[in-house]
């Protein structure tokens, strides 16, 4: 028997970033893969995979939004069982104004839909020689391992991504809460907020804590609990921290505390992820 006869005849398309069309740089951040034939229900089977490392997407924008990519990735694979051409195109290429796109889909020979988008993204998304990449700093790093532990739990897809506060104070606040959950008679959300370039995260989501809470306890009838998620004071400049960075952090989580949010670091998210995981049944 040759390779090719137990192998899965599948069809890809890659996702792809593109800031500025003029100038068409690129970088691509996730894989599509689906089976050609259809299974016994007539459907075909998919699987959809983002990249988890975005740092060669910033050194090309900067200022792109990440979670906003996370979002839709949990969007689209909500969609899977759709019709492919048609509304994942349209999502995909319809969300930032084009920068994101869908490229024409080729042939592949997959042994199985795991094993062949897993050696997709390495071939195609995954920086090969991730070392000489800048390490992951401030919020970012705490977004990253945010999902890494939800994910880990089995969770992540469960999560509402990027809720607007907007939603339960009044239009125009920018705020987005990274995730949250609503385990019985309660919400849970989460949000990164890193003192390590300042205190204007942690001043910002304190100010805004009280109109959210008691615009859940409006919207939704339940109680708020909101939790921030810092780094632990020990990754801040490292070994060289003097007394007046120690006393920054501790007023930066003082203020939160003191707008009743809980602060956690991100060494506590194991244990956030696993009760997320037993709330949600999962």
């Amino acid at each position: 028997m040759s390779g090719s006869d137990w192998r899965h005849e599948c069809e890809f398309q890659l996702i792809r970033y593109v800031p500025d069309r003029i100038r068409n740089e690129f970088v691509h951040v996730g894989v599509l893969l689906r089976e050609q034939n259809p299974g016994e229900d007539g459907k075909h089977r998919m699987e959809l995979r983002f990249t988890r490392d975005w740092r060669r997407l910033r050194c090309l924008d900067p200022d792109v939004d990440t979670a906003a990519l996370e979002g839709m990735e949990a969007e689209l694979r909500g969609r899977l069982g759709d019709d492919v051409e048609g509304k994942l195109r349209r999502i995909v290429e319809e969300s930032f104004s084009g920068s994101v796109q869908l490229t024409k889909g080729k042939g592949y020979l997959a042994e199985s839909l795991p094993a062949g988008i897993e050696e997709l993204m390495r071939i195609y998304v995954d920086p090969v020689k991730r070392e000489r990449m800048p390490r992951l700093s401030g919020r970012a790093a705490i977004q990253t391992k945010m999902r890494a532990e939800f994910e880990h739990a089995g969770v992540w897809d469960l999560l509402r991504k990027r809720i607007a506060a907007s939603d339960y104070t009044r239009p125009g606040d920018p705020l987005r809460i990274d995730a949250g959950y609503r385990p019985n008679g309660l919400i849970r959300m989460f949000h990164a907020v890193s003192l390590e370039p300042g205190l204007d995260l942690a001043k910002v989501l304190a100010f805004s804590a009280a109109g959210l809470r008691s615009g859940v306890e409006r919207v939704e009838k339940v109680p708020l609990e909101l939790t921030a998620i810092v780094e632990p004071v020990s990754k801040i400049n490292g070994e060289n921290q003097d007394a007046e960075q120690l006393a920054m952090y501790r007023f930066g989580v003082d203020t939160m505390e003191e707008a009743q949010i809980r602060v956690l670091t991100t060494a506590d998210l194991d244990r956030v992820a696993d009760t997320a995981r037993r709330e949600l049944h999962v």
